[in-house]
């Protein structure tokens, strides 16, 4: 997800030589290219306020990463700081809110115009909390395009920006760029509107009719067994529940909780947010941060040989690794394996690791769609000893539904790999039953009708190197 966005700046010409400003790292995981790149800009801090900023940026980060799952998945990120200096501080109080529940009778402040580098202001879009650049965000100074030429030239490769607005008066806004006021309940803001830009989730109150559609935390569905985050019902409080309205298309929809965050920003995520934001947070950065050998870096290598992974672990960790050398099962859960000549067989032989995060916030035994991530050396072993080893790294999205199933399983993956894979279902008594060859993005659907009700055991394969095993139940 990481942003390019230097073709922006060759069609700009109003913001073409965009200003280089101070930029700092606050956290720091590891390598920007091998993490989720979080970069906070600075509003209405003067130059003499901007270690004020960096503090506040600080303690937005601290209370960020108190909070689950971004406590437990801490080490995929890093976080940025871009100091932007102002002229002056705070940000535009028009008093033009047209909310009778926010001014009953006069503005809540002082009318007041203030110049600030993003021209954040309150009252946009006629409600007086809604903190945003621009009153209607765009306007003559067109900022949102400001704003990303500014990215491009100080951190074109961010993951996620926000800005922090240097008021004690509460406001907020999400879309691209989520911005908040930075007083008492400023973090739980940009949390919330962080739901919305970085993982696609929506309001749990009733967003409106034009933000209403199908999504992670909302659905028209109302089958226990259809609903989406069905293997969560009864559990942590998740339920189908509608959303509270009166009368018309909102009566339509349902939201997973009561008591989330995506409704009331002194909640904390619901279950369902919190696997969709795991979810996301996999289909961003792999939790291989790096591995040895890769190839051709071994130059006649002497046995035992050492393969070791360098994992970006969760906390506590619920990274899981299975070893398979030439498709038997060879060692599981170690970050380093050793193999001996007699381990191998002459000519060409095969070492794969898969990685997957069995964390309990995915559900994971029924969960359809999941991340695996797999390594694969090639070794060419011969009388003469080790000529090579070859090394491949892939991701992999798997999709086996539904499972359970009457008649048909629908099995897909999307990998970044051009590798077909190969699919065997057997018998629980190893009997093969069925092979099927899968291309990258294309469904392939399966008619199990002539089986027999039971269990059965799919075996995905990428070349000879099996790198998953899954439970499919037919009924």
């Amino acid at each position: 997800m990481k942003h390019l966005i230097f073709v922006i700046l060759l069609l700009s010409f109003q913001y073409t030589f965009a200003q280089v400003f101070d930029t700092e790292t606050i956290k720091n995981s590891g390598d920007n290219d091998k993490r989720i790149n979080l970069v906070i800009l600075s509003e209405g801090y003067r130059e003499s306020e901007l270690a004020k900023f960096k503090t506040n940026a600080i303690n937005f980060t601290t209370e960020l990463f108190n909070q689950s799952p971004f406590k437990e998945y801490a080490n995929y990120f890093n976080v940025h700081i871009i100091k932007v200096a102002s002229n002056q501080s705070g940000a535009d109080h028009p008093g033009t809110s047209t909310n009778p529940m926010e001014t009953p009778t006069s503005p809540l402040t002082p009318v007041i115009n203030v110049d600030t580098y993003f021209n954040a202001t309150y009252d946009s879009f006629g409600s007086h909390r809604l903190l945003y650049y621009e009153i209607d965000g765009y306007s003559a100074n067109n900022t949102q395009l400001k704003i990303t030429n500014l990215l491009a030239t100080n951190f074109p490769t961010y993951d996620q920006a926000l800005i922090l607005v240097n008021s004690a008066e509460y406001g907020g806004s999400g879309g691209e760029f989520p911005m908040a006021y930075t007083g008492s309940w400023g973090s739980k803001v940009i949390m919330h509107e962080l739901g919305h830009s970085l993982f696609n989730l929506k309001d749990e109150y009733y967003p409106g009719d034009e933000l209403a559609a199908e999504a992670i935390n909302m659905t028209q569905e109302t089958n226990a067994n259809l609903v989406k985050w069905k293997n969560w019902l009864n559990i942590n409080g998740v339920g189908i529940h509608q959303y509270t309205c009166n009368s018309g298309n909102c009566a339509r929809w349902y939201k997973p909780h009561q008591n989330c965050i995506m409704e009331s920003i002194d909640k904390s995520f619901c279950s369902v947010c919190k696997e969709g934001m795991v979810e996301k947070i996999h289909s961003l950065q792999s939790p291989i941060d790096s591995y040895i050998p890769v190839s051709n870096e071994l130059i006649s290598p002497l046995f035992p040989l050492e393969f070791q992974l360098n994992l970006i672990k969760p906390v506590p960790n619920t990274l899981k690794s299975n070893w398979v050398l030439n498709n038997i099962n060879f060692a599981s859960d170690l970050d380093a394996v050793s193999i001996s000549e007699t381990d191998l067989n002459e000519g060409m032989n095969t070492l794969t690791v898969s990685v997957n995060d069995e964390t309990s916030l995915l559900k994971v035994n029924n969960h359809d769609t999941f991340h695996l991530y797999t390594i694969t050396w090639n070794i060419d072993n011969s009388t003469l000893g080790i000529k090579n080893i070859n090394s491949e790294i892939a991701n992999y999205n798997i999709s086996m539904f539904p499972n359970p199933t009457n008649d048909i399983v629908n099995l897909k993956f999307e990998s970044d790999s051009n590798t077909d894979l190969k699919v065997d279902i057997v018998s629980l008594d190893g009997k093969m039953i069925k092979t099927v060859s899968l291309t990258n993005y294309l469904n392939s659907p399966v008619d199990l009708s002539n089986l027999s009700t039971g269990i059965y055991v799919t075996n995905f394969y990428s070349g000879n190197a099996l790198i998953a095993s899954r439970k499919l139940i037919k009924n």
